[in-house]
Protein backbone atom coordinates (compact mmCIF):
# COMPACT_ATOMS: atom_id res chain seq x y z
CA UNK A 1 0.00 0.00 0.00
CA UNK A 2 1.36 3.58 -0.81
CA UNK A 3 0.94 5.54 2.20
CA UNK A 4 2.14 8.86 0.90
CA UNK A 5 1.09 11.56 1.82
CA UNK A 6 -0.86 13.36 -1.34
CA UNK A 7 0.40 17.20 -1.92
CA UNK A 8 -1.49 17.71 -5.08
CA UNK A 9 -5.11 17.58 -6.09
CA UNK A 10 -5.71 14.52 -7.98
CA UNK A 11 -6.54 14.86 -12.00
CA UNK A 12 -9.96 13.43 -12.97
CA UNK A 13 -8.08 10.63 -15.22
CA UNK A 14 -5.92 9.44 -11.57
CA UNK A 15 -8.96 10.62 -9.59
CA UNK A 16 -11.17 7.45 -11.50
CA UNK A 17 -8.52 5.23 -11.43
CA UNK A 18 -8.08 5.62 -7.76
CA UNK A 19 -11.95 5.13 -7.06
CA UNK A 20 -11.75 1.86 -9.24
CA UNK A 21 -9.26 0.79 -7.23
CA UNK A 22 -11.01 0.71 -4.52
CA UNK A 23 -14.15 -0.45 -5.48
CA UNK A 24 -12.21 -3.41 -7.09
CA UNK A 25 -10.49 -4.42 -4.02
CA UNK A 26 -13.64 -4.00 -1.63
CA UNK A 27 -15.57 -6.36 -3.23
CA UNK A 28 -13.48 -9.18 -4.01
CA UNK A 29 -13.46 -11.24 -1.27
CA UNK A 30 -9.63 -12.80 0.55
CA UNK A 31 -10.80 -16.37 0.67
CA UNK A 32 -13.17 -17.97 -1.55
CA UNK A 33 -16.21 -18.35 -0.50
CA UNK A 34 -17.77 -22.17 0.02
CA UNK A 35 -21.88 -22.57 -0.61
CA UNK A 36 -23.24 -24.98 1.77
CA UNK A 37 -27.15 -26.06 2.28
CA UNK A 38 -28.91 -24.37 4.39
CA UNK A 39 -31.84 -27.23 4.20
CA UNK A 40 -32.63 -31.18 3.56
CA UNK A 41 -35.55 -32.35 2.12
CA UNK A 42 -35.80 -36.44 1.92
CA UNK A 43 -38.51 -37.04 -0.33
CA UNK A 44 -39.15 -40.83 0.61
CA UNK A 45 -42.39 -42.33 1.34
CA UNK A 46 -43.54 -42.54 4.71
CA UNK A 47 -44.86 -46.16 5.39
CA UNK A 48 -48.40 -46.13 6.56
CA UNK A 49 -47.52 -48.17 9.52
CA UNK A 50 -44.93 -49.79 11.65
CA UNK A 51 -43.54 -51.55 14.28
CA UNK A 52 -42.30 -49.17 16.25
CA UNK A 53 -44.41 -47.76 19.16
CA UNK A 54 -44.83 -44.11 19.54
CA UNK A 55 -42.12 -42.73 21.93
CA UNK A 56 -43.38 -40.91 25.29
CA UNK A 57 -42.55 -36.96 25.48
CA UNK A 58 -42.56 -35.72 28.98
CA UNK A 59 -44.73 -32.76 29.95
CA UNK A 60 -42.77 -30.61 31.84
CA UNK A 61 -44.54 -27.78 31.31
CA UNK A 62 -43.26 -24.99 34.19
CA UNK A 63 -45.77 -22.32 35.26
CA UNK A 64 -43.93 -19.74 37.48
CA UNK A 65 -45.52 -18.97 40.93
CA UNK A 66 -46.34 -14.90 39.77
CA UNK A 67 -48.29 -16.20 37.01
CA UNK A 68 -50.27 -19.11 38.89
CA UNK A 69 -51.00 -16.36 41.68
CA UNK A 70 -52.32 -13.84 38.80
CA UNK A 71 -54.52 -16.94 37.24
CA UNK A 72 -56.41 -17.86 40.44
CA UNK A 73 -56.65 -13.57 41.51
CA UNK A 74 -58.21 -13.30 38.11
CA UNK A 75 -60.53 -16.23 38.67
CA UNK A 76 -61.67 -14.94 41.92
CA UNK A 77 -62.30 -11.25 41.20
CA UNK A 78 -64.08 -12.66 38.09
CA UNK A 79 -66.35 -14.44 40.29
CA UNK A 80 -66.40 -11.55 42.81
CA UNK A 81 -67.60 -9.03 40.38
CA UNK A 82 -70.15 -11.81 39.00
CA UNK A 83 -71.66 -12.23 42.80
CA UNK A 84 -71.68 -8.56 42.84
CA UNK A 85 -73.31 -8.15 39.87
CA UNK A 86 -76.08 -10.78 40.29
CA UNK A 87 -76.68 -8.59 43.66
CA UNK A 88 -76.71 -5.60 41.98
CA UNK A 89 -79.39 -7.09 39.40
CA UNK A 90 -81.72 -8.40 42.28
CA UNK A 91 -81.42 -5.08 44.07
CA UNK A 92 -82.65 -3.09 40.95
CA UNK A 93 -85.15 -5.78 40.04
CA UNK A 94 -86.80 -4.95 43.11
CA UNK A 95 -86.30 -1.34 43.32
CA UNK A 96 -88.14 -1.84 39.79
CA UNK A 97 -91.18 -2.85 40.94
CA UNK A 98 -91.89 -0.59 44.36
CA UNK A 99 -95.11 0.52 44.97
CA UNK A 100 -96.63 3.14 47.21
CA UNK A 101 -98.40 0.54 49.06
CA UNK A 102 -94.99 -1.46 49.51
CA UNK A 103 -93.10 1.83 50.40
CA UNK A 104 -95.85 2.75 53.15
CA UNK A 105 -96.05 -0.86 54.41
CA UNK A 106 -91.98 -0.73 54.48
CA UNK A 107 -91.99 2.63 56.52
CA UNK A 108 -94.54 2.12 58.58
CA UNK A 109 -92.58 0.68 61.57
CA UNK A 110 -90.07 3.11 61.33
CA UNK A 111 -92.88 5.73 61.34
CA UNK A 112 -94.17 4.43 64.39
CA UNK A 113 -91.17 4.05 66.37
CA UNK A 114 -90.28 7.79 65.48
CA UNK A 115 -93.72 8.75 66.26
CA UNK A 116 -93.12 6.97 70.21
CA UNK A 117 -89.61 8.32 70.50
CA UNK A 118 -90.55 11.55 70.09
CA UNK A 119 -93.87 11.18 72.20
CA UNK A 120 -91.27 9.94 75.08
CA UNK A 121 -89.44 12.61 74.33
CA UNK A 122 -91.92 15.80 74.92
CA UNK A 123 -93.13 13.95 77.94
CA UNK A 124 -89.59 13.84 79.17
CA UNK A 125 -89.34 17.84 78.41
CA UNK A 126 -91.91 18.54 80.38
CA UNK A 127 -91.42 16.91 82.98
CA UNK A 128 -88.25 18.61 83.19
CA UNK A 129 -89.58 21.76 82.67
CA UNK A 130 -92.05 22.01 84.89
CA UNK A 131 -89.50 20.93 88.16
CA UNK A 132 -87.64 24.02 87.96
CA UNK A 133 -87.39 27.17 86.78
CA UNK A 134 -84.31 29.78 87.10
CA UNK A 135 -84.90 33.30 86.81
CA UNK A 136 -81.77 35.14 86.59
CA UNK A 137 -82.04 39.01 87.31
CA UNK A 138 -78.75 41.67 87.27
CA UNK A 139 -76.86 44.15 84.82
CA UNK A 140 -76.18 42.93 81.86
CA UNK A 141 -73.07 44.17 79.86
CA UNK A 142 -72.55 43.38 76.21
CA UNK A 143 -69.79 44.87 74.43
CA UNK A 144 -69.08 44.49 70.57
CA UNK A 145 -66.18 44.89 68.84
CA UNK A 146 -65.49 44.55 65.03
CA UNK A 147 -61.71 44.51 63.50
CA UNK A 148 -61.89 44.49 59.26
CA UNK A 149 -58.35 43.56 58.35
CA UNK A 150 -58.39 43.76 54.49
CA UNK A 151 -55.11 42.07 52.39
CA UNK A 152 -55.74 43.30 48.88
CA UNK A 153 -53.27 42.32 46.85
CA UNK A 154 -52.52 41.56 42.68
CA UNK A 155 -55.57 39.26 41.76
CA UNK A 156 -56.41 37.49 45.12
CA UNK A 157 -57.90 39.66 48.03
CA UNK A 158 -59.00 38.81 51.60
CA UNK A 159 -61.09 40.02 54.36
CA UNK A 160 -61.45 38.76 57.62
CA UNK A 161 -64.40 40.26 60.26
CA UNK A 162 -63.52 39.10 63.85
CA UNK A 163 -66.33 40.47 66.00
CA UNK A 164 -66.25 39.57 69.16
Amino acid sequence: MDFEPITRPLTDAEARAEAERIITRSFQPETPVRHFPTSFRDNTEVPPYGDTPPVHQEDRRIVPAWAAGIAVASIGVGAGITGIGCGAWLVLQGLASVTLYGVLMVTLPFAGLAMVATAIGGAVSNARSSVTKNVFEGPVTQNTQINNTSNQRGMFSRTRNDVR
